[in-house]
């Protein structure tokens, strides 16, 4: 960048990537001075080096910038994970799975860990009839992306959140609420149509 530019000459792009030519490096840092901008060497392998005028700190700001967007992006789409028990009880699994679909709605991804004890290690199937229930019950926001293996004394699935599923479960729900209200309001007109019954 500026006075570290070693090159006797470089092709010299403007502030607005206009292609200005080859120039000398004494006129070229010359011209980005005048503009109060810096001469930043931004391919030096080219014959002669590239050379753009820019403003550097404004530049290496809005670079961290997008780092730090990206990187909040990436870290905001996690994997959770939940764990349940071939015996579960109906309350922990109703619990439990709507953290899981809580999640799934966040945009994150679920790792469905099924923990065996002692004897259940022999009943599998007891543990694909609850990975089954918490497929079935969180249909609506997500969708199964990787099918349920076992590892040991853990039996694992990977459910990832769903768009067109939560989108049509949406519109769904706004339209059972539009029935709901069409039908409540149809009940108060009937009622108030309806003759009062007084009595001499």
């Amino acid at each position: 960048m500026n006075d570290r530019i070693r090159a006797r000459e470089v092709r010299l792009v403007g502030a607005d990537g206009e292609q200005i030519g080859i120039k000398p490096l004494p006129e070229a840092l010359a011209i980005a001075r005048q503009q109060d901008l810096d001469l930043v060497e931004v391919a030096d392998k080219a014959n002669p080096p590239v050379c753009r005028i820019m403003d550097y700190g404004k530049y290496k700001y809005e670079a961290a910038q997008r780092a730090k967007e990206s990187r909040r992006k990436s870290s905001s789409a996690s994997i959770k994970e939940m764990k349940y028990r071939p015996k579960i009880g109906p309350g922990d699994f109703d619990t439990k799975t709507r953290k899981v679909i809580h999640f799934l709605e966040e945009g994150h991804k679920v790792k469905i860990t099924l923990m065996f004890r002692g004897r259940e290690m022999t009943h599998p199937e007891l543990g694909r009839k609850i990975l089954d229930r918490v497929v079935e019950a969180t249909s609506q926001v997500g969708r199964v992306e990787t099918t349920a293996r076992q590892e040991g004394r853990q039996m694992t699935m990977v459910l990832g959140p769903d768009k067109k599923a939560q989108a049509a479960a949406k519109a769904a729900a706004k339209e059972a609420e539009a029935e709901a209200a069409a039908e409540a309001e149809a009940a108060a007109e009937a009622e108030a149509d309806a003759p009062n019954e007084t009595s001499d």
